[in-house]
């Protein structure tokens, strides 16, 4: 068989909770063997959010599949001698403690690199150097933070939080990013360096077009909002696209609370647009048959294409449009995701068999290498591999691994 594409390359994963989690889980996918670092009470979300009892929950399972777990008291000294040794055969490093843990546990860059000067360090933290430094950092923090949430909403209402996890899973993406930039330079310089990641600086990254709009506001108001008044920073614009092209969510038939379409207006399908919804004579309408023309009432143009499509189910409306090349896509709810034929086709909607739980469904690997495929396999039970990596990588006796267990080590 080909080796996976990080096949051969060894994670320390000292990460709980999401962010770092998420990352390592990707890097796992792409081949690396992750060793998933536990203090012997294991990651708090093996606990969390529990939907069956003394189990570990859909929380640790769904962000930590194909790694092995080991667990470690890094606070006593055998425990920072085990440590340093897993430093030393490890490729990188990954960690999303509070600012400043890793170093009081006596584990500073400069130690880290004395240890192993090839190692990748990668640290995901909530904020970067400054006067945020030392916030505690959720992922709704990073969105109020990042430019996120002032952008999302209603004009008339409160900023609101978005359903992706742009905070934790977004910023995991990004530091998957740094560590393999990492990787790549240490095959020319030999060695190996510091990656910082700040999951309010990656929800700023993925808010770039906000920044972009902020700017323009200095030369007027923002056409493509459907705003009517404007202020002096970019207000919330509810559905709209945000693009080049204005866009919309549309009610459908029978108006549950995820029967709509989302619609773009392209130039060029403005004409069987009309068609569809009955009002042909709008195509040479000079009043509306341009960009320009449609642009100031954009909130009248997406009031006639729901009068037309509310009175149809939202997968005759993805029909009708696609069959006229008008982008379109129905809002799908997360029971239509989890039971999509095509999703499951694609993997990306995967059962999982578990040891304890049986099976889960989880959201598979969205990087398709035809060279590295991934096949999803279940997150380790805690401490599941302290024999095998203790004793048969570390070279620890048996004697010492049961010792290092009722000493509290492992």
């Amino acid at each position: 068989m080909t080796p996976k594409a990080l096949e051969g390359i060894r994670v320390l994963d000292m990460t709980h909770v999401q962010s770092g989690p998420s990352a390592t889980q990707l890097l796992a996918w792409l081949g690396a063997d992750v060793v998933k670092l536990e203090a012997p009470t294991g990651d708090i979300t093996r606990r969390q959010l529990r939907d069956l009892p003394d189990v570990d929950s859909l929380y640790f399972t769904m962000l930590n599949c194909n790694k092995r777990s080991i667990t470690l008291n890094t606070k006593t000294e055998r425990g920072k001698e085990i440590l340093t040794e897993l430093i030393r055969r490890s490729d990188v490093m990954v960690e999303n403690f509070g600012p400043g843990a890793v170093d009081r546990m006596g584990f500073t860059w400069d130690r880290i690199k004395e240890i192993n000067p090839r190692i990748v360090y990668a640290s995901i933290k909530g904020f970067g150097d400054g006067p945020y430094t030392n916030f505690k950092a959720y992922e709704v923090v990073a969105q109020a933070m990042g430019g996120s949430m002032s952008t999302t909403g209603f004009e008339d209402g409160p900023p609101l939080a978005t359903g992706a996890q742009i905070g934790d899973s977004g910023t995991g993406v990004h530091a998957v990013a740094g560590i393999l930039a990492a990787l790549f330079q240490r095959e020319r310089t030999g060695r190996g360096q510091r990656v910082n990641v700040a999951m309010q600086h990656a929800v700023l990254n993925l808010c770039r077009v906000k920044l972009r709009d902020q700017q323009r506001l200095a030369h007027g108001p923002l056409a493509e909002y459907p705003n009517e008044d404007f202020g002096d920073e970019v207000p919330r614009s509810g559905n709209a696209s945000g693009g080049g092209q204005p866009g919309w969510a549309v009610k459908c038939a029978p108006g549950g609370p995820n029967d709509y379409v989302y619609v773009i207006v392209q130039p060029v399908g403005w004409k069987p647009l009309s068609e569809l919804i009955g009002r042909p004579e709008l195509a040479d309408d000079p009043e509306w048959s341009t960009p320009e023309a449609r642009l100031p009432k954009l909130n009248k143009m997406f009031q006639l294409i729901e009068e037309w499509s509310s009175t149809l189910p939202k997968w005759e409306v993805l029909e009708r449009l696609n069959a006229h090349n008008i982008p379109c896509g129905p809002i799908l709810s997360t029971k239509e995701i989890i039971e999509d034929g095509s999703l499951v086709a694609n993997e990306m909607v995967v059962t999982v068999p578990h040891p304890e739980r049986g099976e889960f469904v989880t959201v598979g690997s969205p990087l398709k290498l035809s060279d590295s495929p991934v096949e999803v396999v279940a997150s380790p039970l805690l401490g599941e591999h302290n024999e095998e990596v203790y004793v048969g990588e570390l070279g620890l006796g048996d004697e010492e691994l049961h010792l290092l267990k009722s000493n509290g080590v492992i």
